[in-house]
């Protein structure tokens, strides 16, 4: 029987993606968990998995093309022979709408802020979201905008070689440091610290609830979870001229999993206590080093902890993940016995005072 594998979501606030891949041809036999694609949005890419054995019956979205979240993005059936149902063909969405359709919760939330009417905004996908809204005030304030520029496109280097594809992992890669450079305005601070009481803290930590691993790190991660719900203004973003305070904090933690890096969400951090966040971070690490992360373990990271100190590293400066204001910098203590606590920020969101102070915070476990 012919079942429907759909265009998934990425993020809350985006109705369509483009499709950035589609790794099977019809009639191929694919089997669950396999990639058949991949997606993206401005903020990260994902991959599709097969949600069944089977063979692919008809493919209705391509690569480059912009698809509704939800939309049908390839027909599987349990022979090749069998037939797609004719009226599965969902609508893709190639270009912005030109009428209103129905607010998102926070859409309309904006819209009675600002006392808009939202007809008057066109939607770039199914529901009106505050993305468009801001879009519709931008041009409002610039009525006869200037043509933006074509995008530059890097000339190839003047050496033989041969131009590959990127992979999804690289992708993503590209899109986090595309955003870094083109949308945040970056900066770095650090501090050394004395590690001794987190050391001693998270052997007495294991100590107490019979773990075999060292949850130094984790403890560090839910520190700083604890340091946002204190002082929310660093669980935030800017988009467009204001400030996006988030309301859950979805810790964003780095992890490495052979030559790609991970960037792994515990999403609805600031509901946990330690053992649970222990637990949760835990989890999504084993996934992203099985390479099984779910949709939701991938994208959404509200604030980030990175740590290279499993590598000796000194010092590190890690890139800001799009549409987040801060990423702590974890690193292997000198041989003085003092280490280093790095952030890098946004600052159009942050000053360094803002950044200092929680370094100065996390620097000492609660008490």
């Amino acid at each position: 029987m012919a079942s429907p594998l759909h265009v998934p979501r990425v993020n809350n606030n985006d109705d369509s993606v483009r499709i950035v891949a589609v790794g099977v041809k019809e009639g191929e036999f694919v089997r669950r968990g396999q990639i058949v694609g991949a997606v993206e949005t401005d903020k990260a890419v994902l991959d599709v998995p097969s949600e069944r054995d089977g063979y692919v019956l008809k493919i209705l979205h391509r690569t480059g093309e912009t698809a509704n979240v939800g939309s049908v993005l390839l027909w599987l059936g349990d022979a090749a022979t069998e037939r797609a149902p004719e009226e599965a063909a969902a609508p893709r969405s190639d270009g912005p709408a030109t009428d209103a359709k129905r607010p998102t919760a926070k859409a309309q939330a904006m819209l009675r802020e600002l006392g808009l009417d939202a007809s008057a905004i066109a939607s770039s996908g199914e529901r009106l979201t505050v993305s468009d809204i801001e879009a519709w005030l931008a041009r409002a304030r610039s009525p006869a905008p200037a043509a933006p520029p074509a995008p530059a496109t890097e000339p190839p280097p003047d050496v033989p070689g041969e131009a590959q594809a990127l992979s999804p992992e690289e992708r993503a890669m590209l899109v986090t440091v595309g955003w870094h450079r083109d949308r945040a305005v970056p900066a770095y601070l650090e501090i050394e610290y004395d590690p001794k009481p987190w050391t001693e803290h998270a052997a007495r930590y294991a100590a107490q609830n019979k773990l075999l691993f060292s949850p130094l790190l984790p403890l560090m991660a839910f520190r700083l979870v604890e340091i946002a719900k204190a002082n929310p203004r660093i669980n935030a973003t800017i988009a467009g001229e204001r400030r996006y305070q988030y309301g859950p904090i979805n810790l964003g933690f780095t992890v490495q999993a052979g030559t790609t890096l991970y960037l792994a969400v515990v999403r609805d951090a600031h509901a946990m206590d330690t053992a649970r966040f222990v637990d949760a971070l835990g989890e999504v690490q084993r996934h992203a080093v099985a390479r099984k992360l779910g949709p939701s373990e991938a994208v959404g990271a509200t604030l980030s902890f990175s740590s290279m100190a499993r590598w000796e590293v000194a010092r590190h400066t890690p890139v800001i993940p799009p549409n987040t204001g801060l990423i702590v910098a974890h690193a292997s203590p000198r041989a003085s016995g003092l280490a280093v606590l790095g952030a890098s920020y946004d600052h159009r969101l942050l000053t360094g005072f803002d950044a200092v102070s929680v370094l100065r915070a996390l620097a000492q476990p609660a008490s």
